[in-house]
């Protein structure tokens, strides 16, 4: 049985350290913040990117580059006979799509597997924790990606958000709905399993949202 690495995006929670000590790596997303390019985890913290955005600073997202991609799918077969590749839910990017296209490139084609079971956060972690496992227990690559996409509807997560502002800034819903809402002063829950990201219900107090 080949040696199989997995690889995954920062859009999973992982950070480089822990990338390092669980054996895998981790490819920075891209933020636009000014007009400045900056990668997630590598010279943008969490704590960094928070300040911007209430500081009202002018920030979009884009996947990773496609030369980024490829030059770390080269660098890992190197050591590594097959790459288990975890992106970010194919439903909120087209990452996913493309790393999918790429690897039926005749170089990648058996041996780079992108796994479409559209996670993000923690559930997008948990699979590469699975995978993890599942590749320590001798499963192929391929193994690793159909098991993974037959579990891809067994995990949901729950969000709350305190302000629509950030949702109609990113187009999520119309001025229309946030000033409403805002008025009402709704908290709503959104909801993400598979490729979607649902209003699940409406809530008007923090407690209210944990119920």
């Amino acid at each position: 049985m080949g040696k199989v690495v997995i690889l995954t995006d920062s859009s999973s929670g992982i950070r480089q350290a822990e990338a390092q000590q669980l054996g895998i790596s981790v490819l920075p997303m891209p933020f636009f913040i000014n007009g400045e390019t900056l990668f997630e985890d590598i010279n943008l913290t969490q704590d960094t990117f928070y300040e911007h955005l209430t500081d009202g600073a002018e920030i979009s997202t884009s996947m990773p580059a496609v030369g980024d991609l490829t030059d770390r799918w080269d660098e890992l077969l190197k050591e590594y006979d097959e790459i288990v590749y975890i992106p970010l839910s194919s439903g909120l990017s087209s990452s996913c799509e493309t790393a999918t296209a790429l690897s039926s490139d005749e170089e990648y084609e058996g041996k780079v597997f992108v796994v479409n079971n559209q996670r993000i956060s923690v559930t997008q972690k948990q699979s590469v924790f699975d995978a993890i496992r599942l590749a320590e227990s001798g499963k192929s690559g391929k193994e690793i990606k159909d098991i993974l996409e037959d579990a891809k509807f067994q995990s949901s997560i729950y969000i709350m958000v305190d302000t629509l502002y950030y949702l109609k800034k990113g187009g999520r819903i119309t001025p229309a709905a946030a000033a409403l809402g805002t008025l009402l002063k709704l908290k709503p829950v959104l909801q993400i399993q598979g490729e979607k990201l649902d209003a699940f219900a409406k809530a008007r107090t923090v407690k209210q949202a944990t119920f």
